[in-house]
Order: C-alpha cells, then structure tokens, then sequence
C-alpha cells in the first residue's frame, strides 16, 4: 500500500470512528422518533380527511401540525438536528461502514442507505424551513417539479420511471412487512416475547399500509405522464385526498391511516430498541 493509500484509509477509519460517537447514534435515535412521530400524524390526518375533515397528509402537513404550538420554533430546529444526525448516520451506513464487505453488497447499501440519507436530509431541510417561516405546500412543489419535467421531450418518460421506482419501493415495503422481513434488519429486542408478538403486528400492519399509499402516489405520477397533465401527480397528499372521492375510499382511507400510525408506533419502539 502506498502512502497515499495508507494516509486515506487512517482518514476514513477516523471519521468511521467520529461516526461511531455516542452523540450520532442519540441523535440517529431521536431522527428515527421525529420520523415515526410523522407518521403518526400523518396517519391522524388521512382519518380526519376519510371523515370530512381539512388536512395535508403528507409529511409538510405533519410538520405543519408540529410548528403550531407556542414552541413550534424550538421544536422546529431541534427536529432539523435530529433529521440532520440520522442522515449523517445514514450516510456513513452506505459508506464507511461497508468498506471490509463484498462489491455487491457494498453497492446495495450505498443505494438504500444513500436514498435514506437525502429523503432524511430532505425532510431536515423542510423542518428548518417551517423554523424560518418558509412554508410551501408539497403538492404544488410536485405539480410544478412534474410541469418542469413535461417541458422536455424527455420528461413524460421520466416521470414514468420516477413513478415506477416509487411503486417498486413501496412493493418493497409490502414486502417487507408480509415477510416480516424488518425484525432481522432493525428490531429483535422482543423476540419471542408476548410484547414482540404486537411489535410483530405493528410492523407488518405498517409496512404494508406505507407500502400501498407509495405504489398509489408512483400511480399517480404515471397517470400524470400518460395524460400530459402534471396537475395530476400530486405526491402522497394528492393520492390520499383522490381516493375520498371513491365508494370505498373513506374505508380505504381509514384503514391506511391506521397503518400509518401503526407504522409510527413500531418505529417510535425501534427508535428505542432497534438495532443502529
């Protein structure tokens, strides 16, 4: 090994050690509570739409409901460290921490683990602006990003892969849950306990809701690019407001808000419990 060589990896192997620190897994924990406290939320609100109710259900609108409160600012920027800590973790997940492990697998957690860390990063971004008073509705930053994409010849195509990839995580997500696939990778504290068999059920009752209301909102950009009409991708607020207009749609909604907050709920325990 050269010097170069040698001087790099002491470097990496150094901040795999920063990455390690006490302080990054706490705020890993508290971003991985901020994410499940969302998911509550959001849950919360699809029911309020199902019954009649105003909302946004989707991640704006959660934070929103989080901001209005006397301490919504404080609140605000300390969700932004938490968000900010569970992307960094994320981020030497796809990276630092793979480097003694095989090509393929190094290569498929770089993909995972690296579109965690910008969604995480993201929703960190949109807390910091709502601490700021930069508010903005995600449907109409869906609609114009789709608008901008159909300008290009390209575009309508794009849209549809953007749509496809978002049904196939959400397929992953369903799977994951029918598979119970989650208790290897993140949660094993309960095993074999009557309390892990709830845990066990909220898991799987909350993948597959997460999974089903993502392959609506792909839908939803594929419809947009089949009709020419960017109006029509909506993002998740979009496909969960479409479906109260449906015979079944009230039902439907209920029964994924409820899976929302069970997926809240399980991971506010894996926040705790889970395996980092």
């Amino acid at each position: 090994m050269s010097d170069g060589e040698s001087t790099l990896s002491q470097a990496a192997d150094a901040v795999e050690e920063a990455s390690n620190h006490k302080v990054l897994d706490v705020l890993a924990r508290l971003g991985f509570a901020v994410m499940a406290l969302l998911h509550v939320i959001v849950g919360a609100i699809a029911v309020a739409i199902a019954f009649g109710q105003p909302g946004q259900a989707d991640a704006t609108g959660a934070i929103e409901q989080l901001a209005a409160n006397p301490w919504g600012p404080a609140v605000m920027w300390a969700c932004v460290a938490a968000c900010t800590g569970l992307s960094l973790w994320q981020a030497s997940e796809a990276t630092l921490r793979m480097r003694g492990e095989p090509r393929k697998e190094r290569v498929a957690k770089l993909v995972s683990s690296g579109f965690l860390a910008i969604a995480y990063g993201s929703v960190g971004l949109s807390f910091a602006g709502f601490a700021v008073g930069l508010r903005g509705d995600s449907g109409d930053s869906t609609r114009d990003f789709s608008a901008a994409l159909m300008g290009h010849p390209l575009g309508p195509w794009v849209l549809v892969a953007l749509g496809l990839t978002i049904i196939g995580i959400g397929v992953y997500f369903v799977v994951k849950g029918v598979t119970r696939g989650f208790k290897k990778e993140e949660l094993f504290h309960f095993n074999g306990t009557r309390r892990g068999r709830i845990v066990d059920s909220l898991g799987v009752v909350g993948h597959i809701a997460k999974g089903i209301a993502l392959g609506l909102t792909g839908l939803l950009f594929i419809i947009a690019a089949a009709k020419h009409s960017p109006e029509e991708s909506t993002g998740l607020d979009g496909s969960l407001q479409a479906l109260r207009d449906h015979p079944f749609g009230p039902y439907l909604l209920v029964a994924i808000g409820a899976g929302f907050i069970a997926y809240g709920i399980f991971a506010l325990i894996r926040a705790r419990f889970g395996h980092m």
